[in-house]
């Protein structure tokens, strides 16, 4: 690629920066025919020698996606030949037995790209995530990336996958489920995702039709590892937006290791950006280690920690939106007073032991316990004014509202607290048995939820409260008539309730490779099952059981052209967590009923060469036949439920995507989705559920610079139709289907490497013990397009109406980011 040609790229933002050669990792411990640990054995291939520590220990990267041919020797003993073939980033745990009689021979093929091709699952590479640029870097904004996975806030990790919305996605953490903050309205609020992406080793990622191992959620499964660290090591990351901390730790003797963050972060650089002036101090902080101990070659324990506390403040000072048309266009004046004071404190901590019972079966015992304590305080008077605007070129009002249609106030009240403790124990087996394998699993979960609910808003338009139009009260027409009634909110939720949910869940699964004829093919066939209870103070709710038969088939023809196509589905359930129970009163229905889908996937996946470098087309069209659904509003990131499961819904659509080495040496991709969700409550007729995001494409593009690769660029581009803009409080859905307008991102970065591995070598000073240095700089919304979140409803005094005001999101930010890597 050409300078000029470099720079028209630039030009039209298809900008990225080049990811590292793609390798994995093989370690163990040697082992002499007495199961005791082995010093010098040496370690070979491609030229490459190690050998193993006093402990039998050994580490070796090895390159990824090919075979590769590693030996071991020992002066006294047999060697062994192991041809290993990895995916990237995989890391194999590989214990040898030599002995004095015979050498050893054989092939270890480490499936995880089959698998990813089986079960569709999209592999993301650590340090892409880790680079590409977004308000919420991290795992999650890489998944906005892919198709299916949608969301139009920046300021939320949460996302929604295939229809479905925030509360029906599975999220793992070395196969511990992790939970998120129950009482957060909005993405502002939100701070830190669970997942440090300084400690990630490697992200396995659903969208459907996934195995029945996984939990009871009806969209997608995020399934993140932690790395196992095998030497000393730091990375440091400072910008504008907060900072964070990583170390790797190894004890001397290699059987005990950890990795611990540490992460600050402030969103005041994205919400002062906002059409909203504030005074905004938020504190987001968090500490999270995870800790592994090789008791013996069989026997492994590991700790996953996380304490989080985050402090938001927000006092809100005035607000000028315009909307309409160029023919009337409007505007929307608001001025507040008030403040609101939100606390999110959460402890996680959970233990995992794994034993390798023998060479062919394995056991897993996980225990979890997560405690929240919420609280939601605030107090805001918003007094506005609705006006068209004048529009007369030459007039000294020009752009001022000349007429005013609305003028009122709104006082909003809230006192929320939440304390919430959930305990896990899960029991797991893996088991080989002949050519196939066979995996299972029970667990119990114990949910004890104290909950304290009090909000309440009065409306005022034009000086006359406004009564709830849900109540049966004498018509208020003042001025013209005395108004003799009661004056209540116009919304008005009190609730307590103190609830705990008993579950038993557990499943079992089949899985083996096989040859159909000439052609390679998979098998996967598993069911789970679930049982809870509901219970409390005043509320005992009938036991409830489901079962979910799932499965999976894959051939892979015996063609000249590398294509593997797929099916996959079954009975998918979603039993109501804690939210879904509540009513839109604030109360908890104990006999909510799961939601039931019937979800068929269809894939195909083709590698090919292009340019001489690998690509590949991954394509999927999938349908979800969902009973019972449980219907919902969203604000922001908000979700009520009705809890009534009086409602049929389907989800139908197609996801394609295109990845490979768009520039040499790096990875990109192209993503198209087509969504339709809707549903029928009550059979009024099928309307579109708030998640109705019809059309999906992105773009994530990385590239450097030919002259100066220590320059590199990397750009996140997303478009997304328009959501359903709601309607306002008591109307009936059916009757405000409008839509949002597009959402439109574009987030590009900038790096400037002084140190990598290309160079550490040249560096001495203060930098000498330094293995990656970089300087960025990352522009936010380039091209400062303005979203929407949601619809403010304002009422026009004299004509009755309602006027949608859109919410609009974060415009266009700049930050700059320091990384250090030791």
């Amino acid at each position: 690629m050409s300078t000029n040609k470099f720079f028209l790229s630039l030009s039209i933002i298809c900008l990225g920066f080049s990811a590292t050669a793609q390798t994995a990792r093989i370690r163990g411990i040697v082992l002499n025919e007495n199961k005791q640990p082995l010093e010098n054995v040496n370690i070979t291939f491609d030229g490459f020698n190690t050998q193993s520590n006093e402990n039998g220990f050994y580490d070796v990267k090895v390159p990824a996606n090919q075979k590769v041919t590693v030996v071991f020797t020992h002066v006294s003993l047999k060697k062994i030949t192991v041809v290993f073939m990895l995916e990237a980033n995989e890391q194999k745990e590989f214990n040898p037995v030599m002995n004095s009689q015979a050498e050893q021979m054989g092939e270890v093929v480490v499936v995880t790209g089959n698998r990813s091709v089986v079960q569709g699952i999209v592999n993301l590479e650590p340090e892409m995530i880790r680079k590409i640029p977004g308000a919420n870097a991290g795992v999650e904004n890489i998944l906005k990336s892919l198709p299916g996975v949608n969301s139009n806030n920046e300021l939320s990790t949460q996302y929604a996958v295939r229809g479905g919305n925030y509360d029906e996605n599975l999220v793992y953490v070395n196969e511990i489920e992790v939970y998120r903050p129950f009482l957060i309205r909005s993405g502002q609020q939100e701070g830190l995702s669970f997942t440090n992406t300084d400690l990630v080793h490697n992200v396995d990622f659903s969208a459907g039709g996934f195995q029945a191992k996984y939990g009871d959620k009806l969209s997608s499964v995020l399934d993140i590892t932690y790395r196992k660290p095998t030497t000393f090591g730091a990375s440091l990351e400072a910008s504008f937006l907060g900072g964070s901390v990583a170390i790797d730790a190894v004890s001397k003797d290699k059987k005990w290791s950890a990795v611990t963050g540490l992460r600050y972060r402030n969103n005041s650089l994205l919400v002062n950006s906002q059409e909203t002036q504030t005074n905004f101090t938020p504190s987001f902080a968090d500490i999270q280690t995870n800790i592994n101990y090789q008791a013996s070659a069989k026997w492994q324990w590991s700790f996953l920690g996380n304490i989080s506390q985050n402090k938001y403040q927000y006092r809100p000072l005035s607000r000028v939106s315009n909307f309409g048309t160029l023919d009337s266009p409007m505007a929307l004046t608001v001025f507040y007073e008030g403040q609101e004071k939100d606390k999110y404190d959460t402890y996680f901590g959970a233990i995992k032991s794994v034993f390798n019972v023998s060479d062919n079966f394995t056991l897993k015992f996980i225990g979890s316990i997560f405690h929240t304590l919420e609280q939601e305080y605030f107090d805001i008077l918003a007094q506005y004014r609705l006006g068209e605007v004048n529009t007369n070129i030459g007039s000294e009002t020009l752009g001022d509202v000349s007429f005013t249609r609305g003028i009122g106030s709104q006082l909003s009240h809230a006192r929320n607290d939440l304390d919430a403790l959930i305990v896990n124990t899960e029991i797991k087996g893996f088991q080989d048995w002949k050519n196939s394998q066979i995996e299972w699993g029970v667990k119990y979960t114990r949910e004890s939820i104290r909950d304290r609910i009090i909000e309440w808003e009065v409306i005022d338009s034009a000086g006359f409260a406004l009564n709830p139009p849900i109540l049966n009260l004498p018509k208020n027409d003042q001025p013209y008539t005395p108004y003799t009634g009661p004056l209540v909110p116009y919304q008005d939720i009190r609730a307590i309730n103190f609830n705990s949910i008993n579950r038993f869940s557990g499943y079992g699964q089949w899985s083996l490779k096989s040859n159909l004829g000439t052609n390679e093919v998979w098998y996967n066939a598993g069911i789970r099952m679930h049982n809870w209870e509901v219970s409390g103070a005043s509320t005992l709710g009938k036991s409830q059981f489901t079962i979910s038969p799932r499965a999976q088939f894959a051939i892979k023809p015996n063609w000249k052209q590398d294509v593997v196509f797929r099916i996959s589905g079954g009975l998918y359930h979603q039993p109501p967590f804690y939210r879904e129970l509540r009513d839109g009163d604030g109360v908890v229905q104990p006999n909510t009923k799961a939601q039931q889908s019937f979800h068929i996937v269809l894939g195909n996946d083709y590698s090919f060469k292009l340019w001489d470098r690998p690509f590949k087309l991954l394509s999927e069209v999938y349908y979800k036949s969902i009973t019972d659904a449980n219907t919902y509003t969203i604000d922001n990131v908000r979700i009520r439920y009705a809890a009534n499961n009086n409602a049929v819904a389907y989800a139908q659509g197609v996801d394609v995507r295109l990845n490979g080495e768009f520039v040499p040496g790096t990875e990109s991709w192209i993503s198209f989705g087509y969504l339709k969700t809707e549903e029928n409550s009550n059979y009024k007729g099928f309307i579109a559920r708030p998640t109705d995001q019809r059309l999906k494409f992105g773009i994530l593009f990385q590239d450097y610079m030919p002259n100066i690769p220590s320059l590199k660029l990397y750009l996140n581009l997303v478009y997304n139709t328009g959501l359903p803009g709601g309607s306002p409080s008591y109307a009936d859905p059916y009757l405000y289907q409008n839509r949002l307008n597009d959402y439109r991102r574009v987030d590009v970065g900038f790096s400037k490497v002084f140190i990598d591995n290309t160079t550490r070598k040249r560096s001495s000073g203060l930098f000498k013990d330094c293995k990656e240095l970089a300087l960025g700089l990352e522009i936010f919304n380039l091209f400062n397009n303005q979203n929407a979140i949601t619809n403010t409803w304002v009422r026009d005094v004299y004509s009755k109406n309602q006027y949608a005001i859109p919410n609009y999101m974060t415009t266009r930010v700049f930050n700059v980011k320091l990384t250090a890597k030791l």
